[in-house]
């Protein structure tokens, strides 16, 4: 029998996630066809979050946020990045079942991160305060992912509401 190391953050979230590939902001799911897989994004992002999966870029928020400074599609020589600079993410952040409020620890190292105040805490009866997002004002940035010690901040589709336990 072959045992895999899970990293702390997985043992935490109960397993192995299921990897979300986020395009970098600024690049259209048909456009990708177009990236011939130079890594020009990958060398020049300030934060060191793009990377290539499978010959195309895909951000990494774990490894911290993106401050659409758009160094990735300044220096793209392929026609990849369409419709100009962009502010926000198709994505917004929800919160998984393993938020530490939701088990009665106090946290709110999200909201701290936050740049755009997107992420408040409410108050509940008897136990510590529970993350809400403001939706309208989430840019998906990924600065609430990487600071989550359980990692239970994950991008979810703008459509879909945020999730509450």
């Amino acid at each position: 029998m072959q045992r895999e190391a899970l990293s702390r953050r997985d043992f935490l979230r109960g397993g192995r996630s299921e990897t979300v590939r986020i395009r970098p902001p600024g690049i259209a799911e048909a456009a990708l066809a177009a990236c011939t897989g130079c890594g020009r994004c990958v060398e020049h992002c300030p934060a060191g979050i793009v990377s290539l999966a499978g010959g195309v870029p895909a951000l990494d928020f774990s490894l911290g946020e993106c401050t659409f400074c758009g160094a990735c599609a300044e220096h793209c020589p392929e026609p990849v990045f369409t419709g100009g600079p962009a502010a926000r993410f198709d994505h917004v952040v929800s919160f998984a079942a393993a938020c530490l409020p939701f088990h009665r620890v106090d946290c709110q190292a999200c909201r701290d991160a936050c740049p755009t105040g997107a992420i408040r805490f409410r108050p509940v009866r008897g136990g510590p305060f529970v993350p809400e997002l403001d939706a309208a004002a989430c840019t998906g940035c990924g600065a609430c992912i990487a600071v989550c010690p359980v990692g239970a901040v994950e991008a979810a589709p703008r459509a879909m509401e945020a999730a509450h336990a």
